[in-house]
């Protein structure tokens, strides 16, 4: 058998991890981006690039910070302690945690270039007919968001799949609880097992095709849209 039952347990865990934190990322992310996209903030810009700073750090940087930062001594560590939680790290919702703060930037800005793409006229409009906030936004800012939700989703899931140095720091290699598919490709390698490697790594290749297939898919059927809507 190509994959064995560890590949399998570690390709379930990485597609449960990627989805819950899309899932998370995505309710989080966007009333981030909805305020960077409408704000005069004089904060707008250091929150940008406070949100954007997983794409120049080194992901074991973030990695080693929340490491210390969910340990028994760190701000999070200590406060799960005294909720009787324990600290996060080694667990699955140490990888969650890690992975929302690494992923983020991609599912924020391309949220936040939706939103910006829309412009003031069409909630104007819904103004006029008398909608309030709420439901301006939901009626008419996301479904002409939804490009921006449907790139969001598929970066933030992609993302996260293939995530190694934060979720290595945070979570370790404990099997069936936070041994993701990147770091039993490791596994692999470091054991010169480059046959299943290769079937591990070749996987995560053809998704990675799948999802930018997908993306670019998606980018076309939204301008699409934009063309009609003007």
């Amino acid at each position: 058998m190509p994959l064995s039952k560890a590949d399998f347990a570690a390709v379930l865990l990485t597609l449960e991890l990627a989805s819950l934190t899309t899932l998370v990322l995505l309710l989080i992310g966007t009333p981030i981006a909805w305020w960077l996209a409408r704000t005069d903030s004089r904060w707008k810009q250091p929150i940008g690039a406070v949100v954007a700073l997983p794409l120049v750090l080194p992901p074991t940087v973030i990695g080693f910070y929340l490491l210390v930062s969910m340990g028994p001594q760190g701000v999070i560590g200590q406060l799960t302690q005294s909720l009787g939680l324990g600290t996060l790290t080694f667990t699955f919702a140490g990888l969650v945690i890690g992975s929302v703060f690494y992923s983020l930037p991609f599912v924020v800005q391309p949220l936040q270039n939706a939103f910006e793409a829309i412009g003031r006229g069409p909630l104007e409009a819904a103004a006029t007919l008398r909608a309030g906030p709420w439901d301006a936004f939901f009626t008419v800012v996301l479904p002409l968001a939804k490009p921006g939700f449907v790139t969001a989703a598929i970066l933030g899931f992609a993302h996260t799949v293939g995530e190694f140095g934060v979720v290595l720091m945070i979570g370790g290699n404990i099997p069936g609880k936070t041994q993701v598919a990147s770091v039993q490709i490791y596994n692999h390698v470091e054991s010169m097992e480059y046959a299943q490697a290769h079937w591990l790594a070749g996987g995560m290749v053809l998704f990675s095709f799948i999802v930018l297939l997908a993306l670019y898919s998606g980018r076309s059927s939204g301008r699409s849209n934009t063309r009609v809507w003007q």
